[in-house]
């Protein structure tokens, strides 16, 4: 146990400079006004707007960093720093969160896959660590069924990282259509874009660290489950 404590604080190390890092980019760059005045909501509306989306709401959610794109109800959940604010960060998540909007109206591969195992890995997000513990418990006490169980934990967590995986494409893609909109439509100038296109990289940089590290978790669990055979 003690690798796995190990591996943990190297993966909330990382994980946690990136998330400073991301933090402090997007402080930078709300401090870049933009130069056409227009806020976050406005910015989202217009890239809906010229996606030919009309039946998307933008609305405005409390929180850091709660931005997110719901497709359950259609709705670009933008956080109050983003909605209201007329700056390069706030640019830059409203039209990300609308590029998940457009992926959504067009049908796009990788989130109708991650959409469609979103209950399953609700599931054993909740209780993959729980059964793997179990696991671990009853192998120590030489039970052999508890490699079974052990194996059953694994198997939920690998659906878990699964997800991570899938998800990147999916948040690459959507900073990919924010930009390429942002520029194309001449919605910022140079600065803003080259703002705009920093804070979305380590953005995007979160979910790399989190599926690297949930990747190596599942290594690990797996080595001790080929050692205890």
């Amino acid at each position: 146990m003690i690798g796995y404590y190990v591996l943990a604080g190297v993966i909330f190390l990382v994980s946690t400079y990136v998330s400073n890092k991301l933090k402090s980019k997007f402080k930078k760059y709300s401090e870049i006004t933009l130069k056409n005045g227009l806020t976050g909501k406005q910015i989202a509306e217009k890239m809906l707007a010229d996606n030919g989306i009309y039946d998307v709401e933008v609305i405005s959610v409390k929180g850091q960093l709660t931005d997110h794109y719901n497709p359950q109800n259609k709705t670009v959940n933008l956080s109050e720093v983003v909605y209201g604010k007329n700056t390069a960060s706030a640019a830059a998540v409203a039209a990300h969160e609308v590029g998940h909007a457009v992926q959504h109206a067009t049908a796009y591969n990788w989130l109708k896959m991650r959409s469609a195992i979103v209950p399953a890995v609700g599931i054993s997000g909740k209780l993959s660590n729980m059964v793997l513990m179990a696991g671990i418990v009853l192998m120590s006490l030489g039970m052999v069924f508890g490699n079974t169980i052990f194996l059953v934990g694994i198997l939920m967590f690998a659906m878990t990282t699964a997800f991570s995986f899938i998800t990147l494409p999916v948040e690459y893609d959507a900073s990919k259509r924010a930009l390429a909109w942002l520029e194309q439509e001449n919605m910022v100038t140079q600065e803003e874009h080259a703002g705009a296109k920093d804070a979305l990289k380590w953005a995007a940089r979160t979910y790399l660290v989190a599926a690297l590290g949930s990747l190596a978790t599942l290594v690990y669990f797996v080595s001790i489950y080929l050692n205890r055979r």
